[in-house]
């Protein structure tokens, strides 16, 4: 049996198993793939085609011995900010990059579960931003319309998952780096409880407001690959209790008391909630109530939070630039970021770290009232190639800002939030809500993304296939 680009995840590991299908001819159809959208699409910075094969070799190996893992042999990427040994890893900068010596927790992980990693994906320079281009690798397209973004700073992950180039991908999320892109490209994106995915070799990533998750077309297969991806490096700071979410989509999450969040947290500077990207979350939210769900609207208590995460964000850059083989190269945006984080790394950091618990308590004070939040993951659906590659870093920070509001609290606060699809502009153009939990809440928050995602049936619908370079479409 031949799977094609529609086959998920978990089917593609059940194939697998089965034998209907070899990890070798499975693995060479992927790289095919990649290849023929990479003019298109861009979405991966490193393909490691004899890599992949050679490890798709061994998985086959293994299946006829009769060994059974829960990713034996599939194909998958990961973003390129994460650790694999013998591959650069670039974060989107120019230069050339030593190879690393070493893979990553996560990608250990996802080893030791048995996918095989073909490639590492684009990301924008450090993942400061909500588009995923630059001079070191070009612009990567959103395959449901290449004249406009799929988001960033995981904007390679999800065009490789939405382009059924790779059935998942791990992402990372400092400020909505997986959810916005899940958002713009009609997947759903797991950001988990921080700590959940380790992100060593660094015990913290971006003083702590960064973390690994997953995207892909279901429920079921971004649960699947957070629990293979799951558990700790010896050294890691932070280490919560462990959960079982791929089990936890298969229960109903019961009635539930829903808070519909529609004002944008505090920002310095103007976000409006565009009236489309509205409707489609408030339809969302009927939808949820005609499940059973007590759905109102109600904003968490997010005071000025936005102070909090200012000094770890820039602090965060300011450590990347400091380790840059090539500070020369870099973005003029992010050597004034860096500036930025230089002169508030000191007392202003250690007030916002100290804040969080704060925050924890009134805002989790929240949710004596409420199970879970919805929100818009975005204020505005994608923006056009190019929008705001040039601008100055204010007016970056502007435009960011009013694009994507709502999703950078939840990485100051450390816990989870999914991205689940919301619907289409009139223009065709993908928009997402994000439903927002308490520490440790991924249960709870797949079993409701996993009811909606059987009410809407997001994942039956495509984009069309990518056109490849040089090629006219029909």
């Amino acid at each position: 049996m031949a799977l094609d680009r529609a086959a998920g995840l978990a089917e593609t590991a059940r194939s697998l198993a089965a034998g209907d299908v070899t990890s070798r001819a499975l693995v060479e159809r992927t790289l095919a793939r990649i290849e023929a959208a990479q003019g298109s699409i861009n979405a991966f910075r490193i393909v490691r085609a004899e890599a992949a094969l050679v490890e798709a070799e061994a998985a086959d190996r293994e299946l006829a011995a009769g060994v059974r893992k829960p990713l034996l042999g599939v194909p998958v990427a990961v973003k390129d900010d994460m650790d694999v040994a013998g591959e650069p890893t670039a974060f989107g900068c120019c230069g050339e990059f030593p190879p690393v010596a070493e893979d990553g927790e996560a990608v250990r992980r996802l080893r030791a579960a048995g996918a095989v990693i073909v490639g590492k994906t684009n990301t924008c320079e450090f993942g400061q931003w909500p588009f995923t281009e630059g001079p070191a690798f070009g612009a990567t397209r959103n395959p449901w319309s290449t004249a406009h973004t799929p988001g960033g700073s995981s904007g390679g992950s999800a065009a490789a998952v939405a382009a059924g180039l790779v059935p998942a991908a791990l992402g990372s999320d400092g400020a909505g780096s997986v959810r916005i892109p899940a958002a713009w490209t009609h997947l759903v994106g797991i950001k988990p409880q921080r700590g959940r995915v380790s992100t060593w070799p660094r015990g913290e990533s971006f003083q702590g407001i960064t973390v690994n998750g997953t995207l892909a077309r279901t429920v079921a297969d971004a649960a699947l690959l957070l629990d293979a991806a799951s558990g700790n490096h010896p050294q890691d700071p932070h280490r919560p209790p462990a959960v079982d979410v791929s089990a936890a989509g298969d229960r109903a999450p019961g009635r539930l008391r829903i808070a519909l969040a529609l004002k944008p947290p505090f920002t310095a500077v103007p976000a409006r909630l565009l009236p489309e990207v509205r409707t489609r979350v408030v339809e969302l939210a009927d939808r949820l109530a005609a499940l059973g769900h007590t759905v109102e609207e109600a904003d968490p208590p997010y005071g000025q939070i936005g102070l909090t995460f200012v000094p770890r964000a820039t602090a965060g850059i300011a450590e990347r630039v400091a380790e840059a083989p090539f500070p020369a190269l870099l973005d003029r945006r992010t050597l004034g970021a860096a500036r930025l984080g230089r002169l508030l790394g000191g007392a202003p950091l250690r007030a916002a770290r100290r804040a969080e618990s704060v925050l924890h308590h009134r805002i989790g004070g929240f949710f004596a009232s409420y199970d879970v939040v919805l929100a818009p993951t975005t204020a505005a659906p994608p923006p056009r190639i190019g929008a705001l590659l040039e601008l100055s870093g204010f007016a970056t920070d502007r435009a960011m800002i009013a694009a994507c509001p709502y999703a950078w609290p939840w990485n100051v606060l450390g816990w989870p939030g999914v991205n689940v699809p919301a619907g289409f502009t009139a223009d065709g153009l993908p928009v997402g809500a994000q439903l927002l939990g308490p520490a440790n809440s991924e249960p709870l928050l797949v079993r409701v993304a996993a009811q909606l995602e059987a009410e809407l049936r997001w994942h039956e619908k495509w984009p069309a296939p990518p056109v490849p370079e040089g090629s006219t479409a029909a």
